[in-house]
């Protein structure tokens, strides 16, 4: 898939994007974090797989991901249950091929005993090509 018929079916670009990240944990948001990240093009024509979890843990089993995905919006949901139990939900929404907003939220509990949930809000936006 071209780069032009990856934006025009609602997708991103691939190249380098600045990601800004705000952690709130216990109601409470920490301070933007930027960090940047050079996606492909094989990485921007899986959107889902890009930018969905991978289920990895131990004592845990996980049940299978529930996702939906439009061309323009994405959302999946995760449940692990066992020595610990987890819960994520993540929506994104590409809204251009040169921007992307999202935002992922976690629950967990050890032992029947609620850990702090936290909720990452991101957004994405394309700087230039990548140089590798």
């Amino acid at each position: 898939m071209t780069l032009a018929a990856s934006a025009a079916a609602g997708g991103i670009d691939a190249g380098l994007w600045k990601i800004t990240t705000v952690v709130e944990t216990g109601g409470r948001a920490g301070p933007p974090r930027e960090t940047s990240k050079c996606l492909t093009a094989d990485q921007v024509a899986d959107l889902p797989g890009t930018f969905s979890p991978v289920a990895n843990t131990i004592n845990s089993t996980c049940e299978p991901m529930a996702h939906s995905f439009d061309g323009k919006k994405l959302s999946w949901h995760l449940v692990c249950k066992g020595q610990l139990d987890m819960e994520l939900i993540g929506e994104f929404d590409f809204d251009s091929p040169h921007h992307y907003t999202g935002m992922v939220q976690s629950k967990a509990s050890m032992g029947g005993q609620d850990m702090p949930g936290s909720k990452n809000t991101v957004e994405g936006t394309w700087v230039s090509a990548c140089t590798q």
